[in-house]
């Protein structure tokens, strides 16, 4: 008995340049790169497609890290953001090696000038000043210029009378800059300290990760502390404390969940809610101000 001839398989490509990859023979369809991703908490292979605007796993809710102008336009009104400080005049402070390289790398990879993006919108018609981290770039390590621009957005804030929302994302100090990066730590909580002397608003929005000196300052600084579900929140990484202390943690330990059980954080938004719930948060600050 004669056998039937074989259809091609969907053909998978490499991660490799478009021009590297294989040309089919038979013109049999490819998998385009970036079609299914991963996630990271249940390990499900899950469409692209499926995870929506926001970013989200169908399977176990796990929100995805968001690119800061993903975040922006999930949250602002349309055409509403009007990005400030925009500039790169500290680039190596301590000539570290290869720094400049690797922060240019970062630039061309993801179109910032640095881990964080400033500026003014307006959140369902509720203006204010906004910024948002990005993890993409370098992890969202805290330099000099992260540190200057946060502290320009909360001095534009204090000269307009504007409440502030922050989205942290950070992998804490960047190494590169040293002691330069750590004295952001201070620098910004003074212009935190000044714009809440002044009875202004300023909520920050704690998204996975948020640690090291972006967790020990500004973001637990809020008057109102959101999070996002699941997000990893702490100072020193889980690992290290169990070393340090000699004792066990508990599994669900420095997540959004354990901070809020344990008086961290006053409330975590998923992202289908945080625009409505940021909204709310402003609308009733602008009445308290008015009066």
């Amino acid at each position: 008995m004669g056998f039937s001839r074989r259809k091609s398989y969907i053909k998978i490509p490499s991660r490799n340049d478009q021009s590297k990859r294989p040309v089919d023979k038979n013109n049999a369809p490819t998998i385009p790169d970036g079609m299914w991703q991963k996630c990271p908490n249940c390990k499900q292979t899950v469409l692209s497609d499926d995870l929506g605007d926001n970013k989200v796993c169908p399977h176990c809710n796990y929100h995805f890290r968001l690119a800061s102008k993903d975040r922006l336009a999930m949250v602002c009104d349309h055409d509403s953001f009007e990005e400030l400080f925009v500039d790169d005049t500290i680039n190596n402070p301590l000539d570290f090696p290869g720094y400049a390289d690797k922060k240019k790398a970062a630039q061309d990879k993801t179109g910032l000038d640095e881990a964080i993006v400033t500026g003014v919108g307006r959140i369902l018609n509720y203006p204010a000043c906004i910024g948002v981290m990005d993890a993409h770039f370098m992890m969202g390590s805290m330099s000099a210029m992260v540190g200057e621009k946060i502290t320009r957005l909360f001095e534009y804030a204090l000269d307009h009378r504007m409440p502030v929302i922050i989205f942290t994302a950070s992998g804490g100090a960047r190494m590169q800059e040293g002691i330069m990066s750590l004295m952001q730590m201070a620098k910004v909580s003074q212009a935190v300290a000044q714009h809440s002397q002044a009875g202004l608003l300023y909520i920050p929005v704690l998204t996975d990760p948020t640690t090291g000196g972006v967790t020990a300052s500004f973001a637990m600084q809020g008057d109102i502390i959101l999070a996002e579900p699941g997000a990893m929140i702490g100072f020193a990484g889980k690992r290290v404390i169990e070393q340090t202390i000699r004792q066990e943690l508990p599994e669900n330990f420095q997540t959004a969940e354990h901070q809020l059980k344990h008086g961290f954080i006053d409330m975590i938004v998923p992202r289908w809610k945080m625009q409505v719930v940021l909204a709310e948060l402003l609308y009733l600050h602008h009445q308290e101000v008015g009066r």
